[in-house]
């Protein structure tokens, strides 16, 4: 069996509210989604949502490859960009790729990728997350209430510019679950919008109010200093490294003991979760993939790793035309049974209803603001309904 080619298909998600962070936000709330589809001589087709950046020069690493190799192709693609290197949107590439050999791999043995990879059951335990900088306080009250409905005990805040608005939010959060917990588990997400004193002061102002269960991206993603630093300071858990690139990254944040909550980017592939997942429980720490709503191959290998917390839940539906053979319930992902990773694709209708929603917009949640985390009084400030973008 070998591998002879690939084609990508770019769909939207259309969140049905506005999404971002402190950075920034989409107000539209339509993002677009790539989908690779790896093709074999066989006719079997692997399918991933993820990245589609630098495929064309990824790819010359598996044509011919049998796909089976799924580990060793890994390797393979992070030597094929050896002088370039794979940090940053190239390791996107590599992941996504990863993700959809991974799906042939199962495929081609019948079985639900979570049972490949060793996992005894279907359910994978999440918290929701609204992405939810731009929503008012009605609609966070909604959202975490729909969220309550699936059983959720726990959620993610997005905030650090307002420590008052935060503080009353997350109150709103921890109201909207309580249905399901007398005590239900809040985390707030700061987006790397603070320094080090920043984070100290903020945090600790929170904890006199409220049990934060962690801070996350509380700095610079490469701070590992500051973070070590700062989780000696506070009661919260500091969790970090969705943005790192690479297993190699997180090698000082375990060093020198600043990360609680070992975090990765669900766009980072399969076999990067699975090695990540094995050297934090090396270290008797736990692992949380976010935005599984944006790979949901990822949540397979979460079932499998004996270190497994939480996973990022942020919406409750699928990208047009997409289906995947999963359904949110009772505070979690139920994984199905179909071969592969349960991700089925209508080609013909996505061509037929383009939507244009970039992440990469200046007023979104992927462009930091040049002042973030340059301000005494907080974070970078979005473009907020009747604000000036990223005022201070």
């Amino acid at each position: 069996m070998k591998i002879t080619g690939y084609r990508t298909v770019r769909t939207h998600r259309d969140w049905g509210r506005p999404v971002g962070d402190v950075n920034g936000f989409i107000a539209s709330g339509i993002t677009e989604v790539p989908i690779v589809i790896v093709e074999t001589d066989e006719g079997v087709e692997g399918v991933a949502i993820g990245s589609d950046h630098d495929i064309d020069r990824i790819f010359p690493a598996l044509e011919g490859q049998d796909p089976r190799g799924v580990s060793s192709l890994y390797d393979a693609m992070l030597a094929h960009v050896f002088k370039a290197g794979h940090n940053g949107a190239t390791f996107g590439g590599v992941a996504t790729l990863d993700a959809a050999l991974w799906d042939i791999k199962a495929k081609l043995l019948g079985e639900p990728l979570w049972r490949l990879l060793g996992a005894r059951e279907r359910f994978v335990p999440g918290y929701a997350s609204g992405l939810d900088i731009a929503l008012t306080d009605e609609q966070l009250a909604t959202f975490y209430a729909t969220m309550a409905d699936r059983g959720f005990t726990s959620g993610k805040l997005k905030g650090g510019r307002d420590l008052e608005a935060d503080l009353r939010r997350l109150e709103i959060v921890q109201s909207s679950l309580s249905r399901n917990s007398p005590h239900p588990a809040l985390m707030l997400d700061a987006n790397e919008s603070w320094n080090l004193k920043q984070a100290v002061r903020y945090v600790s102002a929170v904890e006199a109010e409220l049990d934060l269960a962690w801070i996350e991206e509380p700095l610079r993603r490469w701070d590992a200093h500051g973070h070590a630093r700062l989780t000696r300071s506070v009661k919260a858990a500091v969790a970090t490294g969705e943005n790192l690139t690479g297993l190699e990254q997180f090698r000082t944040l375990f060093d020198l003991g600043a990360v609680d909550i070992v975090q990765t980017g669900a766009v980072w592939g399969i076999t990067h979760f699975l090695r990540l997942a094995y050297a934090a429980h090396a270290r008797d720490l736990p692992i949380s993939p976010v935005g599984l709503t944006s790979n949901p191959a990822v949540t397979h290998a979460a079932a499998a790793v004996p270190n497994h917390l939480t996973a990022e839940v942020q919406d409750l539906g699928a990208p047009f035309g997409v289906s995947l053979d999963e359904h949110i319930a009772d505070g979690g992902i139920v994984l199905g049974d179909l071969p592969g990773a349960g991700v089925a694709v209508d080609e013909a209708a996505i061509s037929a209803a383009r939507h244009d929603g970039n992440w990469l917009q200046s007023a979104g949640p992927h462009v930091r603001p040049l002042r973030a985390g340059l301000t005494l009084t907080g974070g970078a400030t979005p473009a907020l309904p009747g604000a000036p973008a990223h005022s201070a």
